[in-house]
């Protein structure tokens, strides 16, 4: 089983996108199901997780009705406001939809570096571990000694660093995300996932320019906690589904571990039903 750990669907005129600009032109305009299917029966794609693009309740909905209707949508993460005096409730709520499977607060967007270590935030990730919900962390490098604190306060969250944490490929930038991934693997039980490189890597990317990252987190986190998505329609900016499916398989050498990576991982990660 082949698995996409990591895909978007929008309709732009839902109206809540407020990063999605004409100024994105590939990306702006609709994208659904019907696009994505013909890439993933290309690639043997058995299934995928949805991630939310906007930090609204109305497009969790939104993705969970998608997710009702599309049999090869096999998880939802969706988002809520964690900063709520409701959230405990609402992701209690949302935990009961079959489909939901985590949640992500989209944290690079946030001008507080420290938002994720708040007081008031404590009940919305004891309510995630509770119900069983996975963290998504949209983080960026500046962000990963936070993400330190945080889950040496919630151990028991099941937690996964979405994109690496976006490590500045293009401009060279390493040995500190370097080191304070290695930390974030050694000190939590975080997963991390294989996507987003590529629109990291700038206009004139190589294989040989992302292999360094790739390297470092399988490396630090082993196959067991790496995860593999394709991040698209964001991709797209960068590369084709193809391009990138057949650069991460063949930066993963052995087959035992690109096998977990590409599938049975997202399971126990995302507690998808095995069937």
């Amino acid at each position: 089983m082949i698995i996409d750990a990591h895909q978007h669907f929008w309709q732009l005129d839902r109206g809540d996108y407020g990063w999605l600009t004409p100024e994105l032109e590939p990306l702006y305009r609709d994208f659904m199901p019907d696009d994505l299917a013909p890439h993933l029966d290309r690639h043997g794609i058995d299934g995928t997780i949805l991630v939310q693009a906007a930090p609204t309740p109305a497009e969790t909905e939104f993705l969970l009705e998608i997710a009702q209707r599309t049999p090869f949508v096999l998880g939802v993460v969706g988002w809520t406001d964690f900063s709520a005096a409701s959230a405990p409730d609402d992701i209690a709520r949302l935990a009961k939809h079959p489909k939901l499977v985590g949640l992500r607060p989209m944290i690079q967007d946030i001008a507080d570096d420290d938002w994720m270590l708040r007081p008031d935030l404590a009940p919305a990730f004891d309510a995630m571990t509770r119900h069983g919900l996975t963290f998504d962390a949209l983080v960026l490098p500046r962000h990963l000694s936070r993400m330190r604190q945080l889950l040496s306060r919630h151990p028991n969250l099941r937690t996964v660093i979405d994109h690496a944490a976006k490590p500045e490929i293009a401009t060279g930038q390493f040995d500190k995300w370097a080191n304070d991934m290695s930390a974030l693997a050694k000190e939590s039980r975080a997963f991390c996932k294989l996507s987003g490189l590529l629109t990291e890597a700038g206009n004139d990317w190589t294989t040989a320019d992302v292999a360094p990252y790739v390297a470092h987190v399988l490396e630090s986190f082993g196959p067991e906690r790496l995860v593999w998505g394709s991040d698209w329609p964001v991709l797209t900016l960068a590369a084709s589904y193809g391009q990138w499916i057949e650069i991460a398989q063949s930066l993963i050498s052995c087959d035992v571990s690109r096998a977990k990576i590409f599938g049975p991982n997202a399971v126990d990660l995302y507690q998808i039903p095995k069937t």
